[in-house]
């Protein structure tokens, strides 16, 4: 347990910073979670919307420190391709 009143009150940001980087994590997940939906229905405007309504999500969290950069990009242009493949095969 912490002693001090600067260890207390670090232990009381941690848990704060915590509890906010948790749900951050829950809402990209959530967006990321209607962008699947989406590109598994078929849908590609819907898919579409949904990534474009996810890309400043998983940015903002990069930028908050939740996820590392290049998970972040990874991630978008794993699902941009993805969707990009679904409107090409509706044309075919």
């Amino acid at each position: 347990m912490a002693n001090t009143a600067s260890a207390r009150k670090r232990i009381r940001q941690t848990e704060k910073r915590t509890q906010m980087n948790r749900a951050r994590k829950a809402r990209v997940r959530t967006f990321l979670r209607k962008v699947e939906l989406a590109i598994t229905g078929g849908d590609e405007t819907a898919a579409r919307e949904a990534l474009k309504a996810a890309q400043p999500e998983l940015h903002r969290a990069a930028t908050k420190g939740v996820l590392h950069r290049n998970t972040v990009a990874r991630k978008l242009s794993r699902l941009s391709a993805r969707v990009k493949a679904l409107g090409t095969a509706a044309t075919a």
